[in-house]
């Protein structure tokens, strides 16, 4: 499902929206609701939205559980650090117990924190199944999302909840959720946005199936095609622009 919004600002409201109708469903059939975010500069605004009013208010966040898609082996305090960005920006600014924060801790090697970060994820969901009710994605100019980039081998993994991976493009370690994982996700949205990516949102959406290429196309939750949030500067390249699977710019409904 594609959704077009005029602007980045939508299309963050869009996203603020919908994380909110979730959280607010899932706290009702669950009592909890568990979502894993992302890096990068396209949430920024998400996340200044959701620790906004009305959104903060009308958030539950005793119930919600924030877990990271993926993470840089950086230094905690590191500004590329995916989970500092956060607090800076939603979790020092909204009421969420410190103990429903679940970074990732790069403190040890890069595979030692996977199999530390898988063995929390199993933890967690021991009592329910290990999906998650909402996994917030973007997309690299490379056509990576989460740590998934082109060519490496984590793109094969089918058995790990999570992994380690070397980037040897940007000489750095990370650690990611692997495809199949995310996969198992109930609801999984994308936010792209910018001219800088009509290119290869085009090659995701409507190019050959080459996930090794492309790793962003392996994201299909239950096999389903997740909801792609974007604005008009990044779709503008789509032909499906007025096909009926491309919805005009409006609210996600309830």
């Amino acid at each position: 499902m594609i959704r077009i919004y005029s602007d980045h600002e939508s299309i963050s409201q869009a996203a603020a929206e919908l994380f909110t109708i979730l959280s607010r469903q899932a706290s009702v059939i669950c009592g909890r609701f568990s979502v894993a975010i992302s890096g990068g500069e396209t949430p920024r605004r998400l996340y200044e939205i959701l620790a906004s009013s009305p959104y903060r208010e009308r958030i539950h966040w005793d119930e919600v559980h924030i877990f990271w898609s993926d993470e840089r082996c950086v230094p905690e305090h590191d500004p590329r650090n995916n989970a500092s960005m956060a607090h800076q920006l939603l979790l020092d600014l909204v009421p969420i117990p410190p103990e429903n924060i679940h970074p990732i801790r790069c403190d040890q090697s890069p595979h030692q924190a996977a199999l530390i970060y898988e063995k929390e994820l199993k933890e967690f969901f021991k009592d329910q199944n290990p999906n998650f009710h909402l996994v917030l994605l973007g997309l690299g100019g490379n056509g990576h999302t989460a740590s998934l980039f082109p060519h490496t081998p984590v793109l094969n993994e089918q058995e790990r909840w999570v992994s380690e991976v070397y980037i040897s493009e940007l000489d750095m370690n990370r650690v990611t959720f692997t495809a199949s994982y995310i996969n198992q996700a109930d609801q999984v949205v994308f936010l792209v946005s910018g001219l800088d990516k009509a290119g290869v949102l085009e090659k995701v959406l409507e190019g050959p199936y080459q996930p090794h290429e492309l790793p962003a196309q392996l994201i299909r939750p239950n096999g389903t095609q997740p909801i792609w949030l974007v604005d008009k500067a990044a779709s503008h390249k789509l032909r499906a622009q007025n096909q009926e699977d491309i919805d005009a710019e409006g609210p996600i409904p309830d």
